[in-house]
């Protein structure tokens, strides 16, 4: 089992390439799990809530300033970027609602894993991923509503509804069980992640089905966008808590990550419940360039080991 989970969590960007390839030449196979998306989405939250320890937020209590700092900056860089992109880019509205969504929903766990491959601070990214993710049900409605608003009706109370089940819901029930059996529970812990990466690749499979056939007409614009909205994240958020807040470089590099990265799963979930297909195309995108890009930025860092790491904690 151990080497089945490193196999899969090892390859998952190859893997969901290659189930988003599939399901875009064979649409009508992959389209049936379109109606679950938010379900699965609620099981990668329940894992995630089963795996949150005290320790999670162990960099409240040793740095509160660069928790608030992170949770400030992953609200305000990607939503501004997500709605730049979305006006510049000669998009449809539903694609720039799509860019704006992503660019609203919390940090995706995987940047816990690209801090740590970058020499970064882990304890700070894991602090941020899990409030950004807890606060994420009454930020990210009304974020969207802001910006997204400009380009398609939004519902935000829907929207906070369906993030307390999808998200809140399932991490405080998935904290219970640990709480409440935790040695039954460490038992399963262990293949939490392949039953998360399991549910990103039916998700992002299931979206490209569903909007196969607009994908060929967006695709050189959806690739430029969320390159971009990406890109500029990781550089945006390491400047200014580095530069503007004087953060060592330790700690930036986890902001950049966090900032960068997103829970693109939940942008994909709510975007086929709330908006559309086409919608849901540039969190689908996102989920696969993120981490190809994360991990590039974080090889390239991870030779270069920061000189303040001791005194930047």
């Amino acid at each position: 089992m151990k080497k089945i989970v490193q196999f899969i969590t090892g390859n998952f960007t190859v893997l969901v390439i290659v189930a988003a390839a599939l399901a875009f030449f064979f649409p009508a196979t992959f389209k049936v799990s379109a109606p679950y998306i938010p379900q699965l989405l609620g099981v990668v939250m329940l894992g995630m809530g089963l795996t949150l320890t005290k320790e999670d937020f162990a960099a409240v209590f040793e740095s509160p300033r660069d928790v608030v700092i992170g949770v400030l900056l992953q609200f305000i860089i990607m939503p501004l970027l997500g709605f730049l992109v979305a006006s510049i880019l000669p998009v449809n509205p539903e694609l720039a609602a799509g860019f704006i969504l992503v660019g609203c929903v919390p940090s995706g766990t995987a940047s816990n894993v690209m801090t740590f491959l970058a020499k970064g601070d882990v304890a700070l990214s894991v602090t941020i991923s899990s409030i950004t993710t807890l606060i994420a049900p009454f930020v990210t409605p009304y974020l969207f509503l802001a910006l997204g608003g400009k380009f398609i009706p939004v519902d935000a109370t829907a929207l906070l509804v369906d993030i307390l089940k999808i998200v809140l819901v399932p991490i405080v029930v998935g904290v219970g069980l640990r709480q409440l059996f935790g040695s039954f529970v460490e038992k399963f812990v262990e293949i939490v992640p392949l039953i998360s990466v399991t549910a990103i690749i039916i998700i992002v499979s299931a979206v490209v089905a569903a909007s196969a056939q607009r994908l060929a007409a967006v695709a050189g614009v959806l690739f430029i966008g969320v390159a971009l909205h990406n890109l500029l994240g990781y550089a945006v958020a390491y400047f200014t808590a580095n530069r503007l807040f004087g953060m060592s470089d330790y700690k930036s590099r986890a902001i950049a990550f966090e900032v960068g990265m997103q829970n693109s799963g939940l942008g994909a979930a709510l975007a086929m419940v709330h908006l559309s297909p086409v919608a849901a195309l540039p969190s689908a995108v996102f989920s696969v360039w993120h981490n190809i890009s994360g991990s590039m930025l974080a090889g390239w860092w991870g030779k270069r080991p920061p000189a303040d790491a001791t005194k930047g904690k």
